[in-house]
């Protein structure tokens, strides 16, 4: 005679908690990748070039962190 045991976690199968789990680190690591790209080529710019472009230097984490997150 053969046993099954599934693990749950908060309802659901261990399972589906792992994929969710999974799936929502990836979606954080796409983001993140994002966010550090266009920090870095706004950053590199100058000041100059940033307010050709309407930007100041404290306003670049604020647009990294909106492109990356907030799509």
């Amino acid at each position: 005679m053969t046993y099954t045991n599934q693990t749950t976690v908060s309802g659901l199968p261990l399972s589906g908690w792992t994929s969710r789990i999974s799936a929502s680190y990836k979606a954080w690591r796409a983001g993140r990748a994002v966010y550090t790209q266009i920090y870095n080529e706004l950053s590199s710019l100058s000041d100059r070039e940033l307010a050709d472009i309407g930007l100041s230097r404290n306003m670049i984490r604020d647009i990294a962190l909106q492109a990356a997150y907030e799509a």
